[in-house]
């Protein structure tokens, strides 16, 4: 890989042999780099290759701006805990984690513990993201001084949430929590459930929606298959139906975008199987 600017001691921009940009990091890794030379393999830690459409130059001056010692151990971590390969097409993920670990030290050095409003629904709803954020707490701060508070893993978690949407806006995951926890209760409400967030088909369900949300955001919600399966969920379940239509309207009123029809008959087809799940029962 050929160096194509060096943005500091430990991070530089290059060009591999398929001739893409991408963003190198590691310790004195553009120390005596020189641009249109090859880079030292030995002193790549990450590779990061842009992807969607982002700016590798901006991306690299980002992650550039992060210090030295704080943009090491995230970067690290991620991959010692498993939540990043040597290769990672998520840069915005590294620099987000970074910018929030830097910005937690200071507060930690100063002794502000922050209490996430949010900690038991991510806990919940993101199950497999607030295990690994535990991880990647636990091996940032086998890195860093002073410790991070354990509640640090809450925030870690939404900023893995986040980074499977495409517009890298943490906003968005936080409606997208706020818009899960408004749903499961429409559903508790209308079929008098007691819904564990904690059983398969709240499982099932919240996985279903947090995919739902990530294909609003690319426009590519489901369609086509109203005339099939669609109908014949609604005619199965009319209740659960009826529901589902509440819940499209929810959405819609936060999202500002309208759920196609078989979106809507899919919803429906979660909520019965909550539904019957509480009764005993099998859709």
């Amino acid at each position: 890989m050929k160096a194509l600017r060096v943005l500091n001691n430990n991070v530089v921009l290059a060009r591999d042999e398929k001739g893409q940009d991408v963003i190198l990091t590691g310790r004195g890794i553009g120390f005596g780099a020189h641009v249109g030379k090859p880079v030292d393999p030995s002193l790549v830690v990450r590779v990061f290759v842009p992807v969607d459409g982002r700016d590798p130059d901006h991306l690299a001056e980002s992650l550039a701006l992060v210090g030295e010692e704080v943009l090491r151990a995230v970067v690290i971590a991620l991959g010692e805990v498993g939540i990043e390969g040597r290769e990672s097409t998520r840069p915005s993920l590294a620099i987000a984690v970074a910018d929030h670990v830097a910005g937690a030290l200071d507060r930690a050095a100063r002794g502000i513990v922050i209490d996430y409003p949010l900690g038991a629904e991510v806990r919940t709803l993101y199950a497999a993201e607030y295990a690994q954020a535990q991880r990647l707490l636990a091996a940032i701060n086998d890195r860093l001084d002073p410790e991070l508070d354990a509640s640090e893993a809450t925030a870690l978690t939404l900023h893995l949430v986040n980074a499977g949407f495409a517009s890298g806006d943490l906003a968005f995951t936080y409606t997208m929590t706020g818009v899960i926890q408004q749903m499961l209760a429409v559903v508790q409400e209308r079929h008098g459930l007691d819904i564990s967030q904690e059983s398969m088909t709240a499982a099932r369900f919240i996985t279903h929606v947090r995919y739902l949300f990530v294909r609003i955001q690319q426009y590519r919600q489901l369609k086509g298959h109203e005339c099939t399966v669609g109908k014949g969920i609604r005619r199965h379940y009319p209740e659960a139906t009826r529901t589902a239509q509440h819940l499209a309207t929810i959405v819609e009123t936060r999202l500002g975008q309208d759920l196609s029809e078989d979106e809507v008959s899919y919803l429906a087809l979660y909520v019965a199987r909550m539904s019957m799940d509480a009764d005993g029962t099998a859709v």
